[in-house]
């Protein structure tokens, strides 16, 4: 194959040592001149590496995303204005099987390049990868609060207190007090029901009765300690809130026109500027943007047959965010709603996950769209298509389907 990029560089990347392999051009008449050497993944290596790289002319390094250990190098390479970095999805640029190690792996790399057959990865800003990393684990975080509070409620199963059979939320204010008063040694239920707040009073006998259990001293122990737990994730989950609320300040105009999209609020909008940024310039139309995200089916031809695929693998943490707005926009009464049910009725009663995802994929069509042409969200209304639809053929097609033939004539 033709040689696009003379002076290339492949890197494998492990935890503690990098391999990397320069390609450059031969004596006239001779192949390629090709190098190899190992570095250290200390940072100071990594800049010497750096250095080297510049010193011997190369203008193009890859390198795959390898976990989290290819985020110092792709820095330290970073701060070399000559060098044109491309980050691999490793997945994509497989050596051939037989062939594996680490000075291979290198050198697939560096061919692979200097033939110009790699797509880098799409690498935010850094005041984007900021907020990413922000907002990720603000997500972590609700995760674990919820399986924390999961846990408390089997210590309370396993002590006999059926709390949550009669409150929605047992973790409210009402129910709060009772599981802090468990802990504090209350045993009797009906000191205990009488600690409910507003409605759930209505309902002081039947938490007479779910109240009433063996829980001991060892279940205080252990519900204290979740308590204080789901206490301190709140603190965490709340200093972050703030931090990423003042890291997406900048970005305020663009939060506010992704917010006219039905079921995207606050926090999904500073998910979705955490993801792709406001820059659409790297993604070249809407469609890549939804490939990228994983919101698109994957193709599975052959023989010229179209197999049943699910959506390709992109980003997870964007596509949940979406799906879980579109399930949120099915509740509004909003074009993206009805599009929902139009969809949920073609799928069939178990269809509701293929409409929410098909939405989602609306979705960021939509989202492409306003941060590319800075404009806002303009609704179709719910009776879209009602209105497109001519309710004659609708009433026409509803008759044939019962075994009738229909001839419409106009009425004079």
């Amino acid at each position: 194959m033709e040689v696009v990029y003379q002076h290339v560089a492949g890197i494998d990347v492990h935890k503690k040592q990098i391999t990397v392999a320069v390609r450059t051009p031969g004596e006239p008449g001779q192949p390629r001149r090709q190098q190899v050497r190992r570095f250290a993944t200390y940072y100071q290596s990594l800049r010497e590496m750096a250095q080297w790289l510049v010193e011997q002319g190369v203008t193009h390094v890859a390198m795959e995303a390898t976990g989290v250990y290819w985020k110092p190098v792709f820095h330290a390479l970073a701060e070399a204005d000559e060098l044109e970095l491309v980050l691999c999805n490793a997945h994509h640029v497989k050596n051939v099987p037989g062939r594996k190690t680490d000075i291979n792996d290198a050198i697939w790399l560096a061919e692979l390049c200097e033939v110009g057959l790699l797509r880098g990865s799409f690498i935010p800003p850094a005041q984007i990868a900021a907020i990413r990393e922000l907002v990720r684990y603000r997500k972590k975080l609700i995760e674990e609060r919820g399986r924390e509070s999961q846990r408390l409620y089997k210590v309370l199963e396993d002590g006999g207190i059926k709390l949550g059979s009669v409150a929605s939320d047992p973790l409210g204010v009402s129910g709060r007090a009772m599981i802090q008063a468990l802990v504090a040694g209350e045993r009797d239920p009906a000191i205990l029901a009488d600690l409910a707040k507003g409605v759930l009073r209505k309902k002081i006998p039947d938490l007479t009765l779910a109240l009433a259990g063996r829980f001991g001293d060892h279940h205080a122990l252990l519900a204290r300690l979740h308590l204080q737990h789901i206490d301190h994730l709140n603190d965490m989950t709340n200093e972050l809130d703030t931090q990423i609320d003042a890291a997406t300040d900048p970005f305020a105009d663009q939060k506010q026109r992704l917010m006219t999209i039905p079921g995207i609020g606050e926090r999904v909008a500073q998910t979705i500027i955490s993801e792709i940024g406001v820059d659409m310039s790297r993604f070249p139309t809407a469609d890549h943007l939804a490939s990228w995200a994983g919101l698109c089916p994957a193709n599975n031809e052959s023989a010229g047959k179209h197999r049943h695929t699910t959506t390709r693998h992109g980003n997870p943490h964007l596509a949940t965010a979406l799906v879980e707005a579109a399930w949120c926009a099915s509740r509004s009464h909003t074009y993206l709603a009805a599009r929902f049910h139009r969809l949920h009725r073609r799928f069939g009663r178990e269809g509701g996950t293929k409409a929410a995802v098909a939405i989602a994929h609306a979705t960021i069509i939509i989202i492409w769209h306003i941060l590319n042409n800075n404009t806002t969200y303009t609704d179709l209304g719910h009776d879209y298509y009602t209105r497109i639809d001519d309710p004659v053929d609708h009433l026409k097609h509803q008759i044939e389907a019962l075994g009738y033939t229909v001839t419409i004539t106009p009425a004079t």
